[in-house]
């Protein structure tokens, strides 16, 4: 808080194009992000294709870049080209913001219509009649997802009881056995 224009200008004479990289990796930091946003648009030119970079390799969020552009654009100290190549900078950076978070939602979609129908699977395996549509792969993630919610792993740390349990899931769940024989 309390940046302005002026801050800007003595970043600009205190800091040097070398000290951007440096800045980049400052600014994931939300105690320092307003400062280094300032930083970096008082080193203009020097910063923008960086802070491009940094975007496109999840360093820096798309909304700092944007900021830091909008600054380098209101920035008396930068060259008008370079102001202007901001401005055009902070158009790209939105636009590839709004790709990303496209493939988010796709991606958030895809995983719940996913769970949803290994819920459904799940659902199945209480009947046993439809259990046997199941088939073997649809009902090993119906068994990894349940050792999953309860927080087990197959090949993960297990006391002798879990490792047991663990066993007894994968035949009944997987192998269709009745849980009523004895263990071998």
């Amino acid at each position: 808080m309390g940046y302005n224009s002026q801050s800007e200008n003595t970043l600009s004479h205190k800091l040097a194009p070398a000290d951007v990289p440096t800045l980049i990796s400052l600014v994931a930091d939300p105690r320092l992000s307003v400062g280094v946003q300032v930083a970096l648009a008082s080193q203009c030119e020097a910063t923008i294709i960086p802070v491009r970079e940094a975007v496109g390799q999840h360093k820096m969020l798309f909304l700092d870049a944007e900021d830091v552009m909008r600054l380098i654009e209101d920035f008396g100290g930068c060259r008008p080209e370079t102001r202007q190549r901001a401005s055009a900078m902070r158009s790209e950076i939105h636009s590839l913001g709004e790709v990303e978070q496209a493939r988010l939602e796709r991606e958030a979609k895809e995983k719940a219509a996913e769970d949803a129908r290994i819920q459904r699977n799940a659902l199945k395996m209480a009947d046993p009649k439809q259990a046997k549509e199941l088939t073997r792969q649809e009902r090993e993630e119906v068994y990894r997802r349940s050792l999953k919610a309860m927080g087990l792993k197959e090949d993960g740390p297990l006391t002798p009881a879990q490792k047991d349990l663990v066993q007894r899931m994968y035949r009944s769940m997987v192998l269709g056995e009745s849980g009523n024989r004895p263990p071998n």
